[in-house]
């Protein structure tokens, strides 16, 4: 008899407890799933037929509030920079056993004799300085400053 009620009462227990955890799923889900949305970045450009998606958290919070605003760099430079980490990118990628994959998970496809624009440079440069202040990395020789 004791243990059906101790049976009894655990799973009395647990109907209780599993219905509390649902409605929190549901709601982190959506939470999850808002950010994940806000902070997808989308750059393309139908013309030169290339996308651009950026999927870090906090990296559109991080360029609103601290990278430097359009027009401090030009784009010269930041083409210049691109191309380096672009390079230094692609070889990590390539060497999984060396370099944390969860990090470097696929390759970016940036021709340097390609005219991008500059808010698609702006945007790239941006991202591998939040990337490299974030995960304490270092794609070129330069340190990485805002």
């Amino acid at each position: 008899m004791k243990y059906f009620i101790y049976s009894f009462i655990t799973c009395i227990c647990l109907v209780n407890c599993s219905s509390i955890p649902s409605s929190k799923s549901q709601s982190t889900s959506k939470t999850t799933a808002l950010e994940r949305q806000s902070d997808t970045l989308k750059i393309s450009n139908e013309k030169l037929e290339y996308d651009i998606f950026i999927i870090e958290p906090g990296f559109n919070t991080w360029l609103a509030a601290t990278a430097r605003p359009k027009g401090f760099y030009s784009q010269t430079f930041m083409e210049n920079r691109n191309a380096i980490y672009v390079i230094e990118w692609n070889r990590r990628v390539l060497q999984p056993l060396q370099f944390d994959t969860s990090l470097y998970e696929m390759q970016i496809d940036y021709n340097a004799q390609t005219d991008y624009g500059y808010d698609v440079n702006y945007q790239l440069f941006n991202y591998f300085t939040y990337f490299q202040l974030k995960y304490n990395q270092r794609l070129g020789p330069f340190v990485p400053r805002i």
